[in-house]
């Protein structure tokens, strides 16, 4: 039976673990093979880690750090960041990865996602769009290059798209809230799932176990993932890793 899950995103940028607050300002916080090691003992559902350079520096996964996580892991592992091939996703599979995350390249050329499904089974293959609020009309803007790039596609018609290709899950990483730890977009989250009944995560917003609970109360199941929640303690943001989770779930 599905349920919804408490997903500790992990950022990576040059082998270290960073947070940032609306996709700039990178503060490292750590190594990422300490928090794995770190999380197996807390149990989590799932665990994200996203490479924030490999697309925009146009350059492959890091294959060995990825084997090294994975091997340490005892907990489901997401893995994004420069997947441009399916044989790439299908190295991530077999290092140990359960799924693999495709965002620019998949924008680029969306036949990817089915390529990927066919390689390693849809139900590894997960879309990942980052998004922001539009200021003057309404709606929300895909982008690519950890925010630089805009990208014309419309994001509902592309979630749709994306499902249809062959995409087991959707992520919405929300670049407003990125680090604000203020809750979640729950009227981006609502306007996705009016279109997409698969499986559903959302990055971006959470600072505490009550912002997961609402983003569940609005949505149904659905994965919610956080990073500064995970990694930060107090309002002068001291790094601790930390997992916590909303009393009811769905």
């Amino acid at each position: 039976m599905l349920r919804s899950r408490i997903i500790p995103c992990l950022l990576i940028q040059d082998g270290g673990l960073v947070k940032t607050r609306q996709f700039k300002d990178p503060k490292y916080v750590g190594d990422p093979l300490n928090a794995v090691k770190i999380f197996n003992e807390k149990e989590v559902d799932e665990l994200v880690v996203l490479d924030i350079d490999a697309a925009a520096q146009r350059r492959a996964p890091n294959f060995a750090l990825l084997k090294s996580l994975a091997v340490e892991s005892r907990m489901p592992l997401c893995y994004g960041g420069g997947v441009t091939q399916a044989a790439e996703a299908a190295r991530i599979i077999a290092s140990g990865f359960e799924k693999v995350s495709l965002s620019a390249a998949a924008l680029v050329r969306p036949e990817l996602i089915s390529e990927v499904a066919q390689a390693v089974g849809a139900q590894s293959v997960v879309v990942t769009l980052d998004v922001r609020k539009n200021k003057f009309f309404p709606g929300y803007t895909v982008y690519t290059r950890n925010g630089q790039d805009k990208q014309k596609v419309d994001l509902l018609d592309f979630c749709r798209k994306a499902v249809e290709l062959g995409a087991g899950e959707i992520v919405i990483n929300s670049i407003d809230r990125d680090g604000e730890m203020s809750g979640y977009d729950l009227a981006l989250a609502k306007s996705v799932r009016s279109v997409v009944s698969s499986p559903l995560s959302f990055i971006g917003g959470a600072g505490s176990v009550d912002d997961m609970q609402a983003l569940i109360d609005e949505v149904g199941i659905v994965g919610a993932a956080a990073g500064s929640m995970f990694v930060f303690k107090g309002p002068y943001r001291a790094v601790l890793i930390n997992y916590a989770k909303p009393a009811r779930l769905s």
